[in-house]
């Protein structure tokens, strides 16, 4: 029988620090004047107090968890929170139903950016706070997940990575602590840079702090409807360069602190996702200007096409621009750039870098045999070998991501969304990308007018795809919860 006491404790745990997280955007509202800071203190002694109590009874020395109890771990994780995180949207301003509430809770411990409420401008300073703390939080969360255990499941050929991100088998609790103050640092000299960067470019300091969450974070929640369209100019320059960092791998700017700046230039991963971003931009500029479409000016048509590709390549979802109006071939650019995604081990999403680079090499070699039969075409990354059982993970999990966004589509189309709609839907929630566009779509972004039953495929498709499918999915197996 499943010990649930190792996975229950740091649960209980991190529902407890979510209640004190919510202490901050209730000294902001009541800083403000506004009576909402009653509803943020409400959430806060709730959630404490229920996390306090979840990890008193699940109290012992659990010295490392089993790898039946880490998928267990992970996904409760992401599925328990967001009931929390919710709990401020619906007791207080949007006063958001259960659904809306949990799918913008979801979309932002997910880092998707999708908002499901109708309007962010009138909200109450904490609300929107508190929206760019999920995903500040999420962020984190997620690469010290990707660190500890991810590599350890072999979710998707991340076991490649189990030395570079400490090796941590049979001892993940213990060594977590060293993980997650690595990663916490660097999460937050980041996130500071880009706070004093945007304050030094003319943000007043609210602004800062939320934008800076949500860049860091590459989550996309914005306190305006407008999104960065707030900000034209070189701000926007400055998002590009916090995006970029935060969709490379965490890893290499531990090692960039302690003084080693060669692995982070020779790293073939980070190297290959510059090098698409800039065939995406060029791309869509020269099309946009061949394109008879009048702009005001070229470094306007520059700034703003850069700014919303590496804001879709990064999982970020910012907008300062509709991309629709730049035409079909941008759009499907678009899509397709965010079905690639960042670096592993970053906070970006969707399939990842590394995985495609993982699957060409299949490619390539499996042609030459056809070629050579009997030739050996060993499998190399960064000049080390990729076992097969790397390969064989990267090959099941772009097959499933696919094959779920498929299904994902269809179920959405089944809801009376339309077509595009339901594309752009499914793709948003199953690479936890953000915007979504089509008829039923509000001019902010927000999908408030969707069926409920549209809403919750797409919080499962946020989850899904945040936590890379095979560590949810493994639990429907009736053999997992047998061994």
């Amino acid at each position: 029988m499943i010990d649930f006491r190792p996975i229950a404790q740091p649960i209980g745990r991190i529902v407890a620090t979510l209640g004190v997280a919510m202490l901050i955007p209730m000294v902001v509202d009541w800083w403000h004047g506004s009576e909402h800071w009653q509803i943020f203190l409400q959430c806060a002694l709730l959630t404490f107090v229920i996390g306090l109590m979840i990890s008193v009874a699940s109290r012992g020395k659990h010295t490392s968890v089993s790898l039946q109890q880490a998928f267990l771990l992970t996904s409760g994780l992401w599925l328990i929170l967001p009931i929390f995180g919710a709990l401020p949207f619906m007791l207080g301003e949007p006063n958001a139903r259960f659904v809306d509430a949990y799918f913008e809770a979801m979309s932002g411990v997910t880092t998707t950016g999708t908002t499901a409420l109708p309007l962010l401008d009138p909200l109450p300073r904490g609300t929107n706070l508190w929206r760019a703390m999920l995903h500040w939080m999420g962020g984190l969360g997620i690469v010290v997940v990707a660190m500890i255990f991810l590599p350890v499941m072999k979710v998707g050929g991340m076991q490649f990575f189990r030395s570079e991100g400490f090796d941590t088998l049979g001892k993940i609790l213990p060594r977590a602590g060293q993980i997650a103050s690595e990663m916490t640092r660097i999460y937050v000299i980041l996130t500071a840079a880009c706070i004093v960067t945007y304050l030094m470019l003319g943000m007043s300091g609210y602004d800062a702090v939320v934008h800076a969450f949500a860049t860091v974070s590459t989550g996309g929640f914005s306190s305006y409807d407008m999104s960065f369209a707030e900000f034209l100019g070189p701000i926007e320059w400055a998002a590009c360069v916090f995006m970029v960092l935060a969709s490379i791998p965490f890893i290499r700017m531990v090692q960039v602190m302690r003084g080693n700046f060669m692995p982070i230039w020779r790293d073939t991963q980070i190297r290959a996702y510059l090098r698409w971003i800039f065939y995406v931009c060029a791309m869509i500029l020269i099309y946009r200007a061949f394109s008879g479409i009048e702009h005001e000016s070229v470094m306007d048509m520059v700034r703003e096409t850069v700014f919303n590709t590496i804001s879709t390549f990064s999982g970020t979802g910012f907008f300062s621009s509709d991309v629709m109006t730049w035409g079909h071939f941008p759009f499907a650019v678009l899509i397709i750039a965010g079905l690639i995604g960042g670096c592993t081990g970053s906070t970006a999403c969707s399939v990842k870098v590394f995985r495609y680079l993982v699957l060409s090499q299949a490619v390539r070699a499996q042609l030459r045999r056809m070629l050579s039969p009997n030739r050996v075409y060993p499998l190399r990354y960064q000049g080390r070998p990729l076992d097969q059982d790397v390969v064989n993970s990267v090959m099941a999990f772009f097959t499933l991501f696919m094959l779920t966004f498929g299904l994902l589509i269809v179920a959405l189309s089944l809801t009376g969304l339309h077509p595009r709609t339901a594309l752009t839907g499914a793709w948003t929630a199953i690479a936890n990308v953000g915007p979504v566009w089509g008829p039923e779509v509000s001019s902010n972004g927000s999908v408030s007018n969707f069926p409920e039953a549209a809403k919750w495929l797409m919080i499962f498709g946020m989850y899904l795809g945040r936590l890379e499918l095979v560590a949810v999915l493994v639990l429907l197996l009736p053999r997992f919860w047998r061994s």
